[in-house]
């Protein structure tokens, strides 16, 4: 994550610096190339917070139910659906929740895409297909995208209503 930042940083600065080497234009780029550079930043760390929370509140429930059936996992996506659902509509510029655009990319970039698991979800239904719990596989399947876009629509309707 870190080198891809840093070669988007690298590749920013020689387009905006390199190209046009006059000091003047090289002050004037560094004023639009900074505050680019900071949201990548913002994006990344809360991409790091999302992770980590998933980690954690995804390892609680397994240690609590056991990792039969990847309980963690599902729980993770139904509350990031929800909660992507209803911030993406009470922070809009209609909504009643007030937040800056960068703070906006924060949760919802950053920390909600750090926090749900889609890559996870994949990767243990895969598992459990090559295991031949074919029941199990379909029940992930079936529960986490029914239980993920009811709550992605609950956090919307949430957030219609705080907006009204």
């Amino acid at each position: 994550m870190v080198l891809v930042l840093v070669l988007v940083l690298v590749l920013v600065l020689k387009h905006h610096l390199l190209l046009e080497p006059s000091p003047k234009l090289v002050v004037w780029n560094l004023k639009f190339i900074l505050p680019a550079a900071m949201e990548y930043l913002w994006i990344a760390l809360g991409s790091a917070l999302g992770g980590m929370g998933r980690y954690w509140l995804s390892g609680v429930i397994a240690n609590r139910v056991g990792e039969t059936f990847p309980w963690g996992t599902m729980f993770v996506n139904v509350t990031g659906s929800f909660l992507i659902g209803f911030l993406a509509v009470s922070t809009a510029t209609e909504g009643r929740l007030l937040m800056s655009p960068m703070a906006r990319k924060f949760l919802l970039v950053g920390i909600l895409g750090g926090y749900t698991t889609f890559s996870s979800f994949s990767l243990q239904t895969l598992n459990l297909m090559q295991e031949g719990q074919w029941g199990a596989a379909s029940l992930n399947i079936l529960l986490s995208v029914a239980a993920c876009l009811l709550a992605v629509w609950l956090g919307h309707v949430a957030g219609q209503a705080l907006s009204r």
